[in-house]
């Protein structure tokens, strides 16, 4: 009996651990679409994941900036920003995007893009 107490007990441990909620993945730890602005939900993003290539000028041939609220809007509207961290071909590996930041992405798109 004392042996299958310290068999169940890390078997419980993992099933805990695997339902419990994955910050990054969860979308109540999103804004609402209709709250999410650029200062305080998608220039944090930007700064922290993209910068260091999108800088003005850009280096590491990246195309265009992305400092200003302007130069980030553009991206997304005519630059396909959004399907490129979707896809995976940007930011460059190991600075990829969670799917919690994508959606924030997406609702300041289908927010009107609020400063």
């Amino acid at each position: 009996m004392k042996n299958s107490k310290f068999f169940l007990l890390p078997l419980l441990m993992i099933f805990l651990y695997s339902c419990s909620s994955d910050s990054d993945d969860d979308p109540g730890s999103n804004p609402g679409n209709n709250d999410v602005t650029y200062t305080q939900n998608v220039k944090p993003i930007i700064d922290s994941r993209c910068i260091s290539c999108h800088s003005n000028p850009p280096v590491n041939n990246a195309p265009m900036p992305l400092v200003t609220y302007n130069n980030v809007r553009s991206a997304v509207t005519g630059r396909d920003l959004i399907g490129s961290v979707e896809s995976g071909a940007m930011p460059p590996a190991g600075a990829d995007l969670t799917n919690a930041q994508i959606q924030i992405l997406k609702d300041w798109q289908d927010g009107g893009f609020k400063e």
